[in-house]
């Protein structure tokens, strides 16, 4: 009976067995079925095609366990997305597809380079595993997710490729050099040094290098005789970079070169390192060079619609930096580039004297979630930039108050403004100089004055560093002079001791190296009117203390002709004739009363520039037309106009605009008070 019972177990087991296995087979040819239909449709929709999404839903439901159907909704999420949850939704759908194509054919993988025949069997999923890693990767990157990539880097490197189709060597020199401010405590890849970091950076370059000649006997017979050097220059790419970063110039120029001759170059980062050395001309030819060739994608940072108006300040044309930032955002709305762009903006309205707009734009920058896509700028960076030109912008607005009110320390209500102001610069200050004192990149970043990866000029510099330690800064600029290879940057760190040296006090000392640089300096005035402007602002200031007043007011001169923008927020008191025309009335009269209360000193028929204002009334408005001319005849404002129709605040709209502020032309009073 026991045995009988044995038997008729062993009979069900047999028949579960016999079931589970017919079962399985069926399975299989379900799923072996489906996926011919889903490779059949594949043929007719490319990933790209505004209904994959829907496809790649469809092929889900066809069959889960194939990777095809996340593949097609993972790329379309990747391909359309825009901002940080866009690309953060698409990565659990690429990681799916990689899971699913690697368990299916990771044998596969493991053995494609064995011969041409095999690697051509399975170059069409070989295809499939580099879209999706490609776009896994690039997702990691757009949302800085910087130990994700290199994880992903290091299991693409245990197929041991014979050819690195995936830029494993270059791109972690990319991410080791991109995240070099960061130590091993915030991603345990990483060293724990900049110096380290970027040591790394340059193994993986020559890595890649090694690796490429090592291989290239086969991939030349496979790919073609041109396929190392393709290869190659991927590397000298970001190892002209790298140089340029750690300031090895000779080097730097020889890749840009090689690149250069073989039709590679980045025009942009050439430009960046034109500018870094100080060829200011060529940087602003350059980048407008990039700004010719087409964009892989819309969703990226054109780092030239960033840099160019940078250069245009450099250049005392505010306006046209003004006017290319306004392009380029109306252009790209809210995607991502448009925190960086407002940056640029704010920059061009402080130096054109348009503080409320600077504000502005200030704010929907710090606003923004930006994401730093195609760009070695960081996070840290935008964060840095927004802080420094707040800086900059509550200096200047704390000056703009007493230009328009010369007698500014005995009005309480001022007083209690400019408190305010000077408070929250204060703690403006203090917050960028903690994010500073913790960043083992400031020197390289901030003191060198210029750096083809720093986002804030050698002048906002300044705005952070003036009120800490003149005694320390001036040393150190005076050693940069004894250790930086760039003739063309000499100039500047002179230009900063010399600042430094009146900041404590040194005057005598200071005014021997400013009248050095103005006899001896050969530079180009175009393009380097903001440093004319600072040396002329510099000196007039140390004439002033000394009480040489004719010297002051010749370099105030030369000041208000080289960077009139510059004048009302120096503290400098300006010299004008000036000539009044047209309508006059209890309103012209009050606004010409108001003229007074401004920090400038008018006279009549003296060696200074004129003002001419002309007033008109039409209906119920005014119009006021400015025209400024310099001590030689040479037009500074020319024919600017501003409508009103009450006085208030109008004076001190008029008298900015003398020094070729720009604006509307309707004046609509922001009240402050």
């Amino acid at each position: 009976m026991k045995t009988r019972r044995i038997h008729i177990r062993l009979i069900i087991v047999i028949w579960l067995l016999l079931s589970l296995m017919t079962a399985g087979r069926l399975c299989a040819q379900q799923h072996q079925a489906a996926r011919y239909e889903i490779d059949a449709e594949r043929m007719d929709a490319q990933l790209t095609d505004d209904d994959a999404l829907t496809k790649g839903k469809a092929f889900q439901k066809m069959d889960s366990t194939y990777y095809v159907g996340y593949l097609y909704e993972g790329y379309f999420k990747y391909n359309h997305s825009a901002d940080y949850l866009g690309y953060k939704n698409a990565i659990p759908t690429l990681e799916k597809a990689r899971e699913l194509i690697e368990k299916q054919y990771n044998p596969q993988f493991k053995r494609l380079f064995t011969s041409l025949e095999y690697l051509t069997r399975y170059y069409d999923r070989f295809q499939d595993y580099y879209t999706i890693c490609n776009a896994l990767k690039e997702c990691y990157d757009n949302i800085e997710m910087p130990d994700s990539v290199m994880s992903l880097l290091n299991h693409l490197a245990s197929y041991n490729f014979k050819k690195d189709f995936f830029g494993i060597y270059y791109h972690r020199a990319w991410t080791y050099h991109r995240n070099r401010i960061f130590t091993s405590a915030t991603h345990p890849f990483l060293k724990n040094s900049v110096k380290e970091n970027e040591q790394m950076a340059f193994k993986y370059c020559y890595d890649g290098l090694n690796f490429i000649h090592k291989n290239q006997r086969i991939n030349d017979e496979w790919f073609g005789p041109d396929q190392a050097l393709a290869d190659e220059l991927q590397i000298y790419h970001y190892l002209a970079l790298l140089h340029c970063y750690n300031k090895n110039y000779d080097s730097c120029f020889h890749y840009y070169q090689i690149l250069a001759k073989y039709g590679m170059i980045s025009w942009n980062n050439y430009a960046g390192f034109q500018a870094e050395i100080g060829n200011f001309k060529n940087a602003q030819q350059f980048f407008q060079r990039d700004l010719s060739i087409s964009y892989s994608g819309e969703n990226v940072l054109k780092e030239p619609y960033y840099y160019l108006p940078e250069l245009y300040v450099y250049a005392g044309r505010s306006k046209d930096a003004i006017t290319m930032c306004d392009q380029i955002i109306q252009q790209n709305g809210s995607r991502p580039g448009f925190g960086w762009y407002n940056l640029a903006l704010c920059r061009s309205f402080i130096y054109d004297a348009q503080l409320d707009s600077a504000q502005y734009a200030l704010n929907k920058a710090a606003e923004f979630k930006e994401l730093h896509i195609g760009t070695t700028l960081t996070q840290e960076q935008y964060e840095f930039t927004i802080n420094l030109l707040r800086v900059n912008l509550l200096d200047h607005q704390i000056e703009e108050i007493k230009f328009l009110n010369k007698g500014w320390w005995y009005s309480p209500t001022t007083l209690y403004r400019l408190g305010q102001l000077k408070a929250k610069k204060l703690m403006a200050a203090y917050n960028v100089c903690i994010n500073l004192a913790y960043n083992p990149d400031r020197f390289r970043m901030v003191y060198d004055l210029f750096c083809s990866e720093a986002t804030t000029t050698f002048d906002e510099g300044w705005y952070l560093m003036k009120d800490f330690s003149p005694k320390y800064f001036a040393e150190k600029y005076h050693d940069y002079q004894q250790t930086d290879k760039r003739k063309n940057i000499q100039r500047y760190f002179k230009l900063f001791e010399a600042k430094f040296d009146i900041q404590g006090g040194q005057y005598t000392k200071a005014r021997t190296i400013l009248e050095n640089l103005i006899q001896t300096t050969k530079l180009d005035t175009q393009n380097e009117k903001l440093f004319l402007g600072r040396l002329y602002e510099a000196i007039a200031k140390v004439y002033d203390k000394v009480e040489n007043k004719g010297n002051r007011d010749f370099y105030n001169n030369m000041l208000y002709t080289t960077y009139p923008q510059l004048v009302p927020f120096s503290g400098l008191k300006m010299r004008f004739n000036l000539k009044i025309t047209g309508k006059s009335d209890h309103t012209i009269r009050k606004i010409l009363d108001d003229l007074n209360d401004l920090n400038i000193k008018w006279v009549f028929n003296q060696q200074v520039p004129t003002v001419t204002l002309n007033f008109e009334k039409r209906g119920e408005k005014y119009q006021a037309t400015i025209n400024v001319t310099s001590v030689d005849g040479k037009v500074i404002v020319d024919q600017a106009g501003l409508i009103f129709q009450r006085p208030e605040g109008v004076a001190g709209e008029l008298g900015l605009r003398i020094f070729n502020k720009g604006g509307s032309l309707v004046y609509n009073r922001i009240m402050t008070d």
